[in-house]
């Protein structure tokens, strides 16, 4: 059985807790070692695994993960590593989701794409360049088969726009701190908190907040009005910063996972 985002923020919810969403690019530096690097973060307080599925026009990346997506396409990682790495994060009991743009979607087959990444355990998958209207057809495929839909709002969307984008949601509703790129940020976005509160007004039902944070402190942050928890350019970083070292990446993954979720579990969200 595939787990859900859902039920795990659920559960988190109900114990006081708040989710932490972390997110790697598959294939960077290597497949095996993205695989080993999904599984240390969820072994040191990640609940939710975001895979990134590397693209050539990654609109939305900063240069952190730009410089690392380019590096695992340089490498030749392929559609079938991501759907593998899938269902070896999955093994973990933790629920893994997509992050891709649509076109890599679209080129395969829809259908075809969410059959194997059901087939893969994954719970669903984030896109952020696709918005509810024109994804018909991956609602069609993802309602068939039980996968969540996870779509973004960002500050300058409009009330109308948010609830239309909550109600096509299953899963959580990815609400972007700050306009801009992702990237590590010296503090969170402004607009954050008053960006999760209008989800809500509008009938959201799980929020959870990225692009920006990045330490201990902004996941506290974070933490006290959120109900997930996003960190991807800070963990990714981790993995550049061990140039090629196996074992200092999975290291200095373990140790920025492990401060990060610090920050997310002090919160009492009882």
């Amino acid at each position: 059985m595939n787990v859900k985002t859902a039920d795990v923020i659920d559960r988190l919810a109900s114990q006081g807790h708040r989710a932490f969403i972390g997110y790697l690019p598959v294939g960077f530096p290597t497949v095996e070692t993205s695989i080993a690097a999904a599984k240390e973060m969820v072994s040191n307080g990640v609940d939710i695994v975001e895979l990134g599925f590397p693209y050539s026009d990654p609109t939305m990346d900063g240069v952190v993960i730009q410089t690392a997506a380019q590096r695992a396409l340089d490498a030749g990682v392929h559609r079938a590593d991501v759907f593998r790495a899938v269902e070896a994060v999955a093994q973990t009991g933790a629920a893994v989701v997509v992050m891709t743009y649509y076109n890599p979607v679209f080129h395969y087959g829809v259908s075809n794409f969410a059959r194997d990444l059901s087939n893969a355990g994954g719970a669903g998958l984030i896109t952020p360049d696709l918005i509810p209207e024109e994804a018909g057809e991956w609602i069609e495929a993802a309602d068939e088969l039980d996968l969540e839909k996870i779509f973004l709002i960002a500050p300058s969307s409009t009330d109308e726009r948010i609830a239309l984008t909550a109600e096509a949601t299953r899963g959580f509703l990815y609400a972007a701190s700050r306009m801009g790129v992702t990237g590590v940020q010296t503090a969170l976005g402004s607009d954050a908190r008053g960006l999760v509160a209008r989800a809500r007004a509008q009938g959201a039902r799980r929020v959870a907040v990225g692009i920006g944070v990045s330490n201990e402190s902004q996941a506290r942050e974070t933490a006290q009005f959120a109900d997930g928890v996003i960190v991807g350019s800070a963990l990714v970083k981790s993995l550049l910063d061990a140039d090629g070292d196996q074992t200092a990446a999975l290291r200095g993954i373990a140790n920025t996972a492990s401060s990060i979720a610090r920050g997310v579990r002090s919160v009492d969200a009882s």
